[in-house]
């Protein structure tokens, strides 16, 4: 085969002459002569059980392969370059700390938590993922969204007003002792289900949570948090509320106290708020200059503190306050099996939320610094990490990506960074947390709203998606209505059903398409898109863009139809019926048959006649009768048979990942349609794994023929050129009918 280039301008070919271009030369292959020519290599399928004996056999090599996988630091500790990375995890370290402090001061609020509970978050789970972790650079601590879902559980269980959940482990304790007990309980079934489906090799769930689903969360998730903080930047007492619409509620409760707000409260927030916001972006804009940002949560918490102590807020100003802070730590508890059963669902959520935000960011700093993370093994590593916290009291830890980049940003290089931001947080529970006792709960609060600036500026992207791809801009804005209105949980699970529904509308309604040839090439393309192609007289190539099975094979058999331009069943029908009329004049021997001329249509055949009745759906057995019929002859006024000018008919399959059985049926029935009024059917591209389930299920007949199939759509074209130029061809295209 060699390609030719039909180009008449000159200003054509010398662009076409710059180019690379390429001459090849080859037999036309189908399916079986290439199988003829090329022998192919038979390859034995492991079958269950063989892949449970390769599971289950160990040796020295695969037990030091499974500790490495099991132990990542063991790998990065030995080759870990002490001059070249020791400083800057330090600092890194330092800064992270700084940071993380913070943090869980301010999300512990978002968690309906003593601030104490902050602290032991973003100690307790860094120690555990320091050994199991296969990210190098996620800071591990406590994340808003996580936070606000844990709160959501302990408001809904322990409520601030009104009477407790019946869980019997509730008595003897304190209110606050309670949320704890909730909070720890929550977070250790989450780790649970994070573990469980490490070990079970299933970490590729978290796919199904796409970036456009976690972008709609996380916006929700920051409206929500906006919403819980304004009661303490106002300095209100609002009660929790949980469930479908409660942040309809929570806003309700806040307007109608509006008149009761704090005035110090509001002006120190708004104050904190700006400053913050300022240091921020000068923090962005001069990063390259700055060896590590400027640490302006940790400076304003220090001044807010100093102030508030010195001036007295609490009892002149009748701010609320930190509080006592609890020095050291508390006797490890056990977690609550009725709190397991309450629950169970928003567990799993928060299960899968944590390690989908943590594994994007954790892949993000991978493929920057060029090495590989486990997607199970970070599961079995945040499960461990989870379960050990909070025997402790922590609550749900994560990762957040501003803390991350601190720590990626300041030179940290390996968790050993993470590992002294932990010593950080243990000092200032060990030794300094009395020193934040005076600390106004609204400087948290503007911390946390602060700081959802990059989340909240996500509402962007809704214009990006709408003009880019509107199925995904339809999951983006279920998903953030949904979990803002319904609650974290429900919307999660209604933005997972809106997805899942648009890749069902993808892939039963695909975008078939009709091809034609660019000339002078092999080349075939959408004709709807390009001027200038070729469509050969009674040749049509039909495009399956998607994987064929029972959901979308009537929808395909319908724009294939729409395709040819006629319905091969009705053709079929119809030819079927102008045969049992003839063979009725036949069989009467009307002498009227001649003077119509309707023998003219035949040619006389030397065999004998024999009516035979067939099924209009079927064929007609034409070889009994003592001629051939004509379809493409000009018939008699008063008999009217479709006419049809398609004589092959190519089905390209290279987009066709695998196809079921339900489809395969229909396919045949399809394919046979056209077989039965003379149309050659062609299949190309087609993947080696269909071919072998098409034979292993019996698609091949009498009919449906292993020749119908070729490796490429040119070696189809060209063989379809010969045959043609051989007078082979039996059939046409329809014209002027309503079929």
């Amino acid at each position: 085969m060699i390609p030719e280039l039909d180009i008449s301008d000159t200003s054509a070919v010398r662009m076409v002459s710059s180019r690379q271009q390429y001459v090849m030369s080859r037999p036309v292959y189908s399916e079986d002569s290439f199988a003829e020519d090329h022998e192919r290599i038979q390859r034995k399928q492991k079958t269950l059980l063989d892949h449970g004996k390769d599971y289950l056999t160990c040796d020295a090599k695969r037990a030091k392969r499974t500790l490495l996988s099991f132990l990542p630091v063991i790998g990065w500790l030995r080759t870990y370059r002490v001059r070249e990375w020791l400083l800057g995890d330090v600092v890194s370290g330092v800064s992270t700390g700084l940071v993380a402090i913070m943090q869980g001061l301010a999300f512990s609020l978002l968690a309906s938590l003593p601030v104490s509970y902050g602290l032991y978050t973003a100690f307790f789970p860094v120690l555990t993922y320091f050994f199991l972790g296969t990210s190098r650079h996620i800071s591990i601590g406590s994340f808003p969204v996580l936070s606000l879902m844990i709160g959501a559980v302990v408001t809904r269980l322990v409520p601030e007003e009104g009477p407790h959940a019946n869980i019997t482990d509730f008595e003897g304790l304190s209110q606050d002792q309670r949320r704890v007990l909730v909070a720890s309980s929550v977070t250790f079934l989450m780790g649970i289900f994070q573990l469980s489906m490490g070990i079970l090799q299933v970490g590729f769930i978290v796919v199904y949570l796409s970036d456009t689903l976690v972008s709609g969360f996380t916006t929700a998730a920051a409206v929500h948090i906006l919403v819980s903080q304004l009661k303490f930047v106002l300095g209100l007492s609002v009660p929790g509320f949980s469930g479908p619409l409660s942040i309809i509620y929570t806003l309700e409760s806040i307007f109608v106290q509006i008149t009761s707000t704090n005035m110090c409260d509001l002006v120190m927030s708004i104050v904190i708020m700006v400053v913050v916001f300022i240091v921020k972006e000068l923090n962005d804009r001069y990063k390259p200059k700055l060896p590590v940002p400027v640490p302006i949560e940790v400076i304003m918490t220090i001044i807010a503190c100093a102030v508030s102590y010195s001036f007295n807020f609490d009892e002149r100003y009748n701010v609320d306050v930190v509080g006592r802070m609890i020095s050291g730590y508390e006797s490890p508890i056990s977690p609550s099996v009725a709190i397991f059963q309450e629950s169970a669902v928003e567990a799993f959520s928060i299960a899968m939320v944590g390690f989908a935000v943590a594994f994007s960011v954790a892949k993000v700093y991978s493929i920057k610094h060029d090495y590989t993370i486990d997607g199970n093994q970070e599961l079995v590593a945040f499960g461990v990490s989870n379960i050990f916290g909070a025997s402790f009291r922590s609550f749900a830890a994560s990762t957040a990506l501003s803390r991350t980049a601190v720590q990626e940003s300041s030179g940290g290089k390996t968790q050993v960074a993470g590992l002294i931001s932990a010593m950080m947080a243990m000092i200032v529970t060990v030794a300094l947390g009395f020193l934040l006792e005076p600390l106004p709960r609204s400087v948290l609060g503007a911390l946390v709203i602060v700081n959802l600036k990059g989340m909240l500026m996500q509402f962007r992207e809704i214009v990006y998606l709408w003009w880019r791809d509107k199925p995904e801009c339809v999951v983006w804005v279920a998903t953030c209505l949904g979990a803002i209105l319904l609650g974290l949980d429900l919307g999660l699970a209604l933005g997972l059903g809106v997805e899942l529904l648009t890749v069902i509308f993808r892939a039963q309604f695909p975008r078939c398409s009709t091809l034609a040839s660019i000339p002078g090439t092999d080349l075939y393309r959408d004709r709807k898109d390009y001027e200038q192609t070729f469509e050969p007289k009674g040749v049509k190539i039909f495009r399956i863009p998607s994987p064929i099975f029972f959901a979308n094979i009537e929808f395909i058999k319908t724009k294939l139809v729409e395709a040819v331009g006629f319905n091969p069943l009705r053709v079929l029908r119809k030819r079927n019926k102008l045969i049992r009329k003839i063979k009725k004049q036949l069989q009467k021997k009307d002498k009227d048959i001649t003077e119509k001329g309707i023998m003219d249509l035949f040619y006389t055949s030397p065999d004998g006649f024999k009516v035979m009745m067939e099924e209009l759906d079927l064929p007609s057995d034409l070889r009994d009768l003592p001629f051939r019929v004509n379809w493409n002859a000009e018939l008699p006024s008063d008999i009217s048979a479709p006419r049809v000018d398609l004589h092959s008919l190519i089905l390209d399959f290279s987009a066709v990942s695998f196809l079921d059985i339900s489809a395969l049926k229909g396919l045949k029935s399809a394919l046979k349609e056209f077989i039965r009024i003379q149309v050659d059917v062609y299949i190309v591209s087609c993947d080696a794994f269909i071919l072998e389930k098409l034979h292993s299920c019996m698609f091949f007949d009498d009919e449906i023929l292993t020749s119908m199939f070729f490796p490429t759509l040119h070696d189809a074209m060209l063989h379809v050129y010969e045959k043609q130029r051989h007078g082979q061809s039996k059939a046409w295209v329809l014209k002027n009918t309503k079929l």
